[in-house]
């Protein structure tokens, strides 16, 4: 199954996906992004600074406003 990464504080988006048999992997620092997926992210402090550097190519869903369901279906569908 896909490796998903998923920031510290969305634990019930953790346990969903894991429910749904996805290798989540917590996103602590920016290296446990590089061989995931696909990454879940708050989103609450997203280009602060107005700076971007790119860690990672895999898609990254901003979770911002949405229940664990809808991260999920957004998540399996970037994954198809």
């Amino acid at each position: 199954m896909a490796r998903v990464g998923v920031e510290q504080s969305l634990t019930n988006v953790q346990d969903a996906l894991r429910a749904k048999g996805y290798d989540v992997v917590e996103l602590k620092q920016e290296s446990d992004a590089q061989n995931c997926d696909c990454c879940v992210v708050t989103g609450l402090d997203s280009n602060v600074m107005g700076m971007a550097d790119t860690v990672t190519k895999a898609p990254v869903i901003d979770a911002n406003g949405m229940s664990a369901d809808e991260v999920c279906q957004a998540v399996e569908s970037r994954l198809q």
